[in-house]
């Protein structure tokens, strides 16, 4: 009897909800990048249709200097010249214009001819050429506003010699520049560093002591917070300890990457353009697909709640093929959905607890404007709705306060498709 007039106290104070309020970082913009699975061919416009559809409103692209440029232009600054192969390019970032989705590109990989017949990694041997290149790109693509300068400098499998002075000296500081004085609305990250130390690489903290001492130019810092060890969560390391984490930064200590970019850089904007989980299946070292789901939208949460974080970037849309390769997709290898994909669609996580009462925060990321939906709880074997319609804000986010005991679970319902999102169990 005392556990039935509790449960019929809850369901009764769950109704208690409050209005929206505003959080850290409003104009966070989340995406996706997966380069192969854009890759031009007979089925780009469907997949293109896929990342439209579950609201990925703005794509991480590389456009690779390598391939575009496989012989030296005679005037590496205009896009008409015949060395240029568009091709691939044109077929992408053309079909996400038409679908409206925004774009980050990523600068990345040097020709043969820029550095001696050396590998793509390789420094261009002019301070010059990128930025020419970079000149010819947004010429090509005058919508394209926000760019990134290479991936992983920190790395020498990624840039090699990994120096942080001669990634600002001859790759950041001049594409800058180049890409500023064609149009002072673009904005420029620099960095884009792997997350810690390896063999063969420099941990994040020291590349970025070495990018301030060559005196960068860059609009954001970017930076990839992946996890470092399978038990890592989103808002802290297994225990609260890391014993790996000496130069480290990952998305589980957040606040300790503010700290040094502030530190090194002043109050730069911040952008997170590659973050996720593995799962296993596949992956043996990766966690389960409801696990990646449910980390998906508390790294969403956790990274609006952060001050001058404005980007965050899942990779990737589709698992690779061979185990080897990585697997942090919201689709599987043969392309059904994991529970992620719905997670990144509709976003929705516990944002706060205090006695009974309970924030949930959560997004509904297709469409445009105002969305309409419908919060609900699991009232025994059905869902049952939580007051009214409901509209997020003009960038889809709601955030609503209940009273609920913990166990109780939770869902969105976006009403155009009446599609619902995952569960979350108070906690």
């Amino acid at each position: 009897m005392k556990l039935a007039v509790l449960a019929a106290v809850c369901a009764a104070a769950v109704m208690l909800i409050v209005p929206a309020v505003a959080s850290a970082s409003p104009y966070i913009q989340y995406g996706v990048q997966d380069d192969a699975y854009l890759s031009a061919g007979p089925s780009l416009d469907g997949r293109l249709d896929t990342l439209d559809r579950m609201g990925a409103r703005l794509v991480r692209f590389t456009v690779n200097w390598r391939q575009v440029a496989r012989t030296e232009p005679r005037k590496a600054v205009n896009p008409a010249d015949p060395a240029y192969d568009w091709s691939n390019t044109d077929a992408v970032l053309n079909g996400l214009h038409t679908r409206k989705l925004a774009v980050l590109v990523t600068l990345y990989g040097t020709p043969a001819w820029a550095n001696g017949g050396r590998k793509a990694s390789a420094l261009p041997a002019s301070k010059w050429s990128l930025g020419a290149f970079a000149t010819a790109v947004a010429q090509r693509y005058p919508w394209i506003r926000m760019w990134e300068v290479w991936n992983e400098p920190n790395l020498r499998s990624f840039l090699n010699p990994n120096s942080p002075v001669l990634y600002v000296q001859r790759l950041l500081n001049p594409t800058y520049a180049a890409l500023h004085a064609l149009n002072r609305a673009n904005r420029v990250a620099g960095g884009a560093t792997s997350p810690r130390p390896t063999p063969s690489g420099m941990s994040p903290v020291a590349f970025m002591r070495g990018m301030r001492a060559a005196r960068p130019r860059m609009d954001a810092y970017s930076h990839h917070p992946y996890p470092v060890t399978r038990r890592e969560r989103p808002s802290g390391f297994y225990g609260n300890t890391c014993r790996y984490c000496k130069g480290v930064l990952t998305l589980a200590n957040l606040p300790l990457l503010l700290k040094e970019v502030r530190r090194d850089f002043g109050a730069k904007r911040i952008w997170l353009t590659e973050y996720g989980y593995q799962t296993n299946p596949p992956d043996p070292s990766g966690v389960s697909r409801s696990v990646q789901a449910q980390y998906l939208a508390e790294a969403a949460l956790r990274a609006r709640n952060a001050r001058f974080v404005d980007v965050m970037i899942n990779f990737m849309v589709r698992d690779e093929t061979r185990l080897a390769g990585w697997q942090s997709g919201l689709l599987t290898a043969t392309g059904a959905a994991k529970p992620s994909f719905n997670s990144f669609m509709l976003p929705i996580a516990q944002a706060g607890r205090t006695g009974l009462r309970t924030t949930i925060w959560g997004q509904v990321r297709a469409g445009f404007g105002k969305r309409e939906y419908r919060l609900q709880r699991l009232a025994g074997v059905r869902w049952v709705n939580v007051g009214g319609p409901a509209l997020t804000d003009v960038r889809g986010s709601y955030r609503r306060v209940v009273r609920a005991a913990r166990g109780m679970r939770f869902r969105a319902l976006w009403l155009p498709t009446r599609t619902a999102s995952r569960a979350i169990v108070v906690h």
